[in-house]
């Protein structure tokens, strides 16, 4: 049996200008702050004793021939990493796995693809992993999402990402105190989940005309890495705060009522700023608050910690079992 646990994330500023649609044409490219949050998702690869593929995720499909598998990431996954038959393969998720906004189904693509090279026998590095995922995600199935959640699940720790016209990615990485972190910011589950791709593509085709205000998120990613970097957790703040009134605005369907109404309740508590992370429509807000704030919050809501994931995809347990 082999073991990959592979981190979500959660976006600072600066998400969708890692869409093609912005950073192809622009001149300085997309660029994104965000950071490997310490929820994981886990794939197990083992072997089984015919040739049919068993897979295990929120139901269960046996195929004797891998090109039936309703799972496309998975599918995929086999398919570009060579393991195709005879062979058992499960996910397991720390939060729900679709429509939290934490980029959940790019982890799960990277550590599919990890664990299944490892079981191949191949040893791939975290540019690889991402590039692969991206492939899959993106060019293969044809969804209409950015490139950030497959590197920083790749990656791990706190980075600056960069996307270029080119389509090459630069990785810089960012120091930050974990307990300031976890002191300082928290994360909101809504309760509402969703499917990002309606809001993606509408984002995409809009880009044109929203390209401005996409100007000032991508200058925000640069503005936020200082203010982290600095300690300056209000600034930090108050950025979030002006990175979602510019995001709720760019299509339909980003944010609602009931969203509306805990973002408000919770900056009426004392946090100085937040967002909704991901597409929109449903997830997890990130908010900046004093702990304080945050067990306020806890009495009514499901509350997570901002805890740092430093390491990335990885294997954590192989018993030798290859193809």
């Amino acid at each position: 049996m082999i073991i990959s646990r592979t981190p979500v994330r959660v976006s600072f500023c600066g998400g969708g200008t890692e869409l093609r649609a912005y950073y192809v044409g622009s001149e300085n490219g997309g660029l994104v702050t965000s950071l490997a949050l310490a929820k994981h998702i886990h794939v197990t690869v083992n072997k089984r004793f015919d040739n049919s593929v068993r897979v295990g995720y929120s139901r269960t499909e046996i195929v004797d021939d891998f090109e039936d598998l309703k799972h496309e990431l998975v599918r995929e996954a086999m398919r570009m990493t060579g393991v195709t038959h005879s062979v058992e393969i499960t996910t397991i998720a720390d939060i729900p796995s679709r429509g939290t906004g934490l980029g959940s189904s790019s982890a799960l693509t990277v550590g599919l693809l990890n664990a299944l090279h490892t079981y191949a026998g191949n040893t791939p590095d975290a540019a690889q992993l991402a590039d692969e995922a991206c492939r899959i995600e993106i060019d293969i199935l044809g969804q209409p999402i950015g490139r950030q959640d497959q590197y920083a699940a790749a990656f791990g720790g706190s980075n600056q990402i960069a996307f270029l016209e080119d389509d090459t990615v630069t990785i810089t990485p960012i120091d930050l105190d974990s307990t300031s972190l976890e002191s300082n910011y928290f994360l909101v589950y809504t309760g509402i989940t969703r499917q990002a791709s309606d809001i993606l593509a509408k984002q995409s085709a809009s880009t044109d005309k929203k390209r401005a205000d996409l100007d000032n998120l991508r200058q925000q990613a640069v503005e936020v890495r200082a203010a982290l970097e600095s300690g300056n957790h209000a600034s930090v703040g108050r950025l979030l705060d002006t990175s979602w009134k510019i995001k709720r605005e760019l299509v339909d369907g980003i944010t609602g009522a009931a969203l509306d109404d805990l973002y408000d309740s919770v900056m009426a508590l004392g946090a100085t700023g937040g967002k909704l992370l991901g597409a929109g429509g449903g997830g997890f807000f990130l908010f900046q608050g004093s702990s304080t704030v945050r067990a306020q919050v806890e009495q009514t809501h499901k509350v997570l910690s901002l805890t740092m994931d430093s390491i990335g995809s990885t294997i954590i347990f192989d018993d030798g079992s290859r193809l």
